[in-house]
């Protein structure tokens, strides 16, 4: 695969770990994306070295090459993969049409997990791909442990099946694309319908799911929608960010 080809791929990851922190899935050092190299046993994922200040600040330098084991010369004897690297390993291996993997922590979906509160379609045209998720249900995987083996993410993976999310209860959330841009989405999507999820439920009232003739009526925006636009949303957000820290460090 050509350099700069792989020089962007790992440009993504850095990004999407940096857009993940800035709306709030991942906090202080904890969270990782991993995206697979095509053709290739082996990811690119996010890693921690000496110098670590924290997923909201990922650079392309904490981005490794390793197989899907973990192992790779890339590390440098300088670089620490996750602790929960099987849950993106295993997960590539047992599913070719994963591109990325994206572990998370959005508080959000956290309380919603352990409180069980119940993901439905409340919503419509708010958010298409969020109701589709509640549409489709959301795979909960009961267990709070830490996925440092790989038989300790196959419980998890089967739980997940082929959806595209899998709620962690007491933990955090997998999300999984084709692409870095569409499991980044994904991943944001399902924030916003356990944020929703949970601000109704502090209400004390049952908000009814929305008719099939509205869900009839809602559209498939597809992937260009759904994924490129957001995507490129949020990467201009963030450079506005970054750009306003750094002239206020400058003043």
């Amino acid at each position: 695969m050509k350099d700069n080809i792989l020089a962007e791929l790992r440009e993504k990851v850095a990004l999407s770990c940096r857009i993940l922190a800035m709306e709030g899935l991942v906090d202080e050092t904890l969270g990782h994306v991993s995206a697979r190299i095509p053709g290739t046993d082996e990811m690119f994922i996010r890693c921690r070295g000496e110098s670590e200040k924290g997923v909201r600040y990922t650079k392309t330098e904490s981005i490794r090459r390793v197989d899907f084991d973990g192992e790779g010369e890339d590390l440098q004897g300088v670089y620490h993969v996750p602790k929960e690297l099987s849950i993106h390993g295993e997960i590539m291996k047992s599913r070719p049409d994963v591109g990325c993997v994206i572990h998370a922590h959005p508080p959000a979906t956290l309380i919603c997990g352990i409180t069980e509160l119940e993901f439905r379609p409340i919503f419509g045209a708010f958010n298409i791909p969020a109701m589709r998720m509640a549409l489709e249900g959301i795979p909960i995987f009961p267990r709070s442990y830490l996925v440092t083996r790989p038989e300790l993410a196959a419980p998890m993976i089967e739980t997940m099946g082929n959806k595209d999310i899998c709620l962690m209860k007491g933990h955090g959330i997998t999300a999984v694309g084709a692409t870095v841009e569409e499991a980044t989405i994904n991943a944001l999507n399902f924030n916003t319908l356990a944020k929703v999820t949970l601000e109704v439920g502090k209400t004390g009232r049952e908000a009814p799911s929305i008719s099939e003739e509205d869900i009839a009526e809602l559209p498939d925006l597809g992937t260009k929608f759904n994924a490129k636009w957001v995507w490129q949303y949020y990467v201009k957000k963030l450079q506005e960010q970054e750009k306003q820290l750094q002239e206020g460090a400058v003043l």
